[in-house]
Formats: C-alpha cells, structure tokens, sequence
C-alpha cells in the first residue's frame, strides 16, 4: 500500500544523487543512437502499416476480458444503458511499458466482452479522453510511451467511432487543441469541451490551462480565451470535470513547478480547488467547498449520477518522518450535490433484518436542504439507550482472529501477545466486506442508477500493481459493492540498475538494523533483493489485508507507519481509535453517522440515530481488524526493542569491540 520508506537523513542526499543521475540520462538520451524500442516514430509507423492490412470490420463474442491496464476510457453506449466501451490503456511490469489500440464493447447483463478489430484504427494510446453523443464515440490526445519509457509521443488527433458499424474515422479540423495528454473532455448538451493537460518535451514539462470547444452540429473548433482580469483555473493535468445545468465543474489536479530555491528542481503540486465554468458566458468562479469534502489526492475518478457528482479513489503522498515517504491509495467514496454545492461522504447503508419494516422518508420542505431546526433539536436529546445495548460488546478489544493472521518473526505464534486478554465470549464471525482497493487511475462510469469502477493500478511497497478487476455499486441503495470479475494476477519483473545498487548499499551498511534484517527470510514470497524477482496481484492484496504471515522487522515497522497514517488520514469522525469500543466510538461521533445517514434517507428521531448507528457499526467492524493489527505489531515491535535492548547490553559486556565495528 506504500511506497518503500527512504532512510531517516539520508533521503535528500540520496534523491540528489539520482536527480543529477537522470539528468545525465536525459543528457545522453537526446544524443545517443535510438534502439529499436526506443525510436517512436519506427513503432508508429509498423503499427499504421498492420493497421493497413486490416479491410474489414471483425468482431470476437465472448471473448476473454481485457488485460489489466490504467489510464484507458470507459463509456456507457447512448444507445444501448448495459453495454460499456472500453478502449486503449497501458501496463508496466518493472521492465516495459505497454500501450494498447484494443476496442472492447462489455455487455454488464450477460457478462460477455466482445473484441472490436477495424481498418484505420487509431493508433495506440493511453491518459487520452473519450465520450459518446449519439451514435457515436469521440476521442482526443493521449500519448504513447516506448516499451523502455526512454521516448514518448503526445497526440493532437480526433477520432471518432461509429457505435453502429464499428468503423473509425480520423477527424481533420482546423483550431485542433494542441498535443497533450493527461487532460479533460466532457459533453455537455451538443459541445464537446476540453481544458487542460500536460506536454513533456524531454527538456521541460509544459502543463495547460487553456480551454477548447467542440460543436458536434457545426463540427467546429473554438479556442475561449480569459477576458481580462477575469478569474480563472491555473494550469494542471489529472483533474476531473463535469457537468450540470449551464454549469460545467472543475476539481483537483496535478501540476509541477520550479521551487524557490537555488537547486531549481521541481516539486509537484497536487490541486484540491473548486472551479465552475458557465457555459452561457464561458467564465470561470470559483466555488466554496462546503460540508465534508476529501482531502487532497491525485488520480481519483468521478463520475455523474443524478444532482450529485462521485469520487473514489487517488493516492496521497504523506511524509511519515524525517524523508520517509508513504504513498497511500485510496479507495473512499464521496459525494458532491450539484444543486447545494456540498460535500459528503458516501457510506454504504447496513443491510436490516427482514423484521424491520420500511417506512416512507420523510422529504425535507422545498429548498431546504439538511437538518431542520427540528432535527438539530433531536439530535442534542439524544441519549445511548435509544439504542439497542445488547450490540455492544466492551469485551472485544482485540480480535481473537488475529492469532490466526500474524505470527512473530521468530516463529512463535502472536497468541503469546494476547495471553492476558480473555474475552468472556468469542465475537461472531463478521465476513469480510467485498469493496475495490484503493487505486488511481481507474474508470469509472454510472449507467441505470450503478456505478461501475474498472481497472487502474495502484503500488505495493515500491512495485506497481495493474488491475482489471470490475466492481459494481448500486447507487439507490447503496447497500454493497459486488466484484463482477475478479482481478486477474499480472507478473512483476524488476532488474536492479548497477549504480541504484550502489546507492542502496550505502544506505545499507549505514543502516543499523541492516544485519538483522538481511538475516531473516522473505517468507511472505516478494522478493526485496536485486536481480529479477516476481510479484503477483494475489500477493499485493495479501500484504495490503496484513496477511503475511512472517513479517521482517523493517517490514512490521513500515507496516505500523502504514497504519497510522492511514488511519490519521481518514477524518477523525468517521475513525475509531485505538482501543475505542463501538460503544465509545459511537458516542464520540455520532453527530457526524446521523449526517451521513440523513443523505440516505431523511429519515429524523428515533429512526435517524438508529440509521446513524447502522453506519458507525459498519464502519467499525470494518477497521477492527486494522487496529487489531497494530496492537498486536506495536506489542510484537515492543517486545524486539526489549530483547534487542537486553541483548547488546549483554555483548557490550562481553566484546565492545565487535559492536563498535558493526556500527
């Protein structure tokens, strides 16, 4: 779930070291004799002439589904609500890059994929942008990356599918936005609108800001320039638009800029600012974000479904201490109201048992939305034994599974840990909650009131992680997330670089703990060493649920920084503590449970705070087995640190010497 930890004082030396390293690359790159993997335009140009060979439209039924990949389009057919249109993407595994050209066409009610193959195809491509208007599919940019990531070409070509026939058509117009990728498109009513993106040079990144529209009646480009000293977004790539009423909605992003001081490198820029571009009079305002919206991330996906727009997904990169840094995907679900401009976490609703009977909600008066005064009232009379005591169980401060999920590194069993404590009664099995990993770059499209969220990729200690897993959410119940098709396990190849070597073992031999870590084995089977080791999907999601069953003691201390960030992320009304009980928990927060379970179903009194419960239940149960992890990790670690301690001061007295040369 993290990227692997630089060591404490030694990470700027060390990133120094190889920003003047790849700029020694990027030097003899410009200069030296391209390989064939290397030379683009030679690639392109064996693609157009297979490409020409094709003179018919062939399509493939039930064929497998996609291979994994990140940076693709997904769209809903306009015709046709349970078919999704999947095209082009790319995948990295440690040693190339792979772009596709593929078209898939996904039929959701019978689960079938089907392979589109047509004459004058676009060439491959991915971080492009597509819609579907009509019969018709449009597509825009993108790049294509050499297999050995040493070249890369941005696109300026239009596209467009006809849905009906399956046949391309290149799109030559006059005022085409300039190459790029990495920016946005959006339909909105008859207009096709473009804003953003980034082009590399190889000497420089170029990020845009400038704004393009496309009329699908009058097949014409316009160009909408800022009037002066009007407000406008700064320049990004990876944001997301979208639209409502005569509004089309900008959020986030990513950008890099020159730091302030002498070095001149650059620092990336992650964006959480709100725009809304009015389509009347094509001016930007900026907009307040009000309720609780996410924090700060990157390469999140939305999509539109009614009067709210969702996001999921993104990673944030957090120092956890000193140079330490930590990547961390997400895989939160939040809601914006597109009438009220508000923020809110979207929590999945908790399933009641047939006895209880459904009643009518009750609807808040027109134009008003929220609490009433009414309702605040409720709420500050509310009192603990509104609701069911029999739920609580005081007694569950540590699982009992987790004897079973981890072991020490030594061999002895983690029930060692637990010896002291003896709940009166075992916890009843709860099953695991289906629900996508945190990942970015993902797509993600609603069609008959479901959210669909495919692909992406996410980063498991510093490997990649290329999904094609697909998951389903019904966005009227919001009651559970279904995994249609599973992920699919994809190999990691790694070869160390000869001077990275050198580098980590210098940072190595600093590292006092070196010995002792080189010393135990990689039972959990992912290599750390040099040369080629190998990494399968099954094996990241084991180590992101904590299950490997014989961690180092580099490992278990990245672990419970993991752990802790992860949970310090999340707000902290919607996060037990460590050693909170449900009841505790509850208590704390249920203002904000009662909120979230406002959004659902207006619902007000007794029924709302049993609503709210319902949330805050869910939600504990399903970050217990984390904070049962890192007790159980933190006692482990606190445990070592003591027979470390009493061991070195055993061979202090023995041999000072020895342990002075081992420093």
């Amino acid at each position: 779930m993290g990227k692997k930890a630089k060591k404490a004082g030694k990470g700027k030396e060390k990133t120094e070291r190889k920003t003047a390293k790849a700029e020694e690359k990027r030097a003899r790159r410009e200069c030296k004799k391209l390989s064939e993997e290397d030379d683009i335009d030679a690639i392109l140009l064996k693609i157009q002439k297979e490409e020409a060979k094709k003179t018919e439209v062939h399509v493939e039924d039930n064929v497998p589904g996609p291979s994994p990949r990140s940076n693709s389009s997904l769209n809903v057919n306009p015709s046709k609500a349970s078919e999704l249109i999947l095209y082009g993407g790319e995948f990295y595994n440690g040693q190339k890059t792979f772009v596709y050209g593929d078209l898939y066409r996904y039929d959701v009610d019978k689960n079938e994929w089907k392979s589109i193959s047509s004459p004058n195809s676009p060439p491959p491509r991915s971080a492009h942008q597509a819609v579907a208007w009509k019969d018709h599919m449009y597509i825009y940019g993108g790049e294509f990356t050499s297999p050995n990531q040493e070249r890369f070409h941005h696109y300026k070509d239009f596209w467009r599918l006809d849905l009906k026939s399956n046949q391309w058509e290149q799109l030559v117009l006059k005022g085409c936005p300039s190459p790029r990728s990495g920016h946005r498109m959006v339909l909105h009513k008859h207009k096709i609108i473009i804003f953003g993106g980034f082009y590399d040079t190889l000497r420089e990144v170029r990020y845009f800001n400038d704004l393009h529209i496309f009329d699908l009646d009058l097949f014409k480009w316009q160009e909408i320039k800022p009037k002066l000293g009007s407000l406008w977004p700064s320049a990004r790539s990876g944001f997301q638009l979208f639209p409502y009423q005569d509004e089309v909605f900008l959020y986030g992003g990513y950008s890099k800029e020159i730091s302030a001081d002498k070095s001149g490198s650059e620092k990336g820029v992650v964006h959480h600012d709100m725009w809304a571009l009015d389509t009347r009079t094509w001016e930007w305002r900026k907009v307040k974000k009000a309720g609780m919206p996410p924090g700060p991330r990157a390469g999140f996906s939305m999509g539109l479904h009614k009067k709210r727009a969702l996001l999921f997904g993104g990673v944030v990169d957090m120092e956890v201490s000193g140079d330490e840094m930590m990547s961390l995907f997400m895989n939160e679900l939040y809601g914006f109201q597109l009438d009220t401009n508000r923020w809110y976490p979207l929590e999945l609703r908790k399933n009641k048992a047939a006895k209880d009977k459904p009643r009518e909600p009750r609807r808040p008066p027109d134009g008003q939305v929220g609490f009433t005064k009414e309702d605040a009232s409720v709420l500050e009379d509310f009192e603990m034994n509104d609701v069911d005591d029999q739920r609580y169980d005081d007694n569950d401060d540590v699982s009992l599974h987790m004897d079973k999920s981890l072991s020490l590194s030594n061999g002895s069993s983690s029930t060692n840990l637990l010896a002291n404590v003896q709940p009166e009664k075992e916890m009843n099995a709860v099953p695991e909650t289906v629900k996508p990993c945190g990942r970015i770059n993902a797509c993600m499209v609603v069609s008959r009131d479901t959210l669909y969220v495919y692909g992406g990729m996410m980063e498991i200690k510093d490997r990649e992680v290329t999904l094609d897993d697909l998951y389903m959410l019904n966005l009227n119940k919001l009651d559970e997330w279904k995994c249609i098709i599973p992920a699919s396990t994809s190999e990691w190849l790694e070869v160390s670089d000869d001077n990275d070597d050198e580098d980590e073992d210098e940072d190595d031999n600093d590292d006092s703990q070196s010995e002792d870590d080189g010393a135990e084995s990689d039972d959990d089977g992912v290599g750390l060493d040099g040369g080629v080791s190998s990494m399968n999907t099954e094996d990241a999601v084991a180590i992101l649920k904590g299950e490997s069953k014989n961690l180092r003691r580099k490992e278990k201390r990245l672990r419970i920084e993991q752990i802790r960030v992860t949970l310090g992320l999340s707000d902290s009304q919607r996060t037990p503590m460590p050693g909170e009980t449900l009841r505790d928990f509850y208590k704390r927060t249920s203002l904000y449970w009662q909120m979230a379970a406002h959004e659902h179903t207006q619902h007000t009194g007794k029924e709302l705070r049993k609503d709210g419960f319902d949330l805050a239940d869910a939600r504990y149960k399903e970050l217990k087995p984390v904070l049962d992890e890192l007790a159980v990790l933190e006692a482990d670690q606190k445990a070592e640190e003591e027979e470390s301690v009493e061991g070195s001061s055993k061979k202090n007295n023995k041999n000072t010497t020895r342990h002075s040369s081992r420093r």
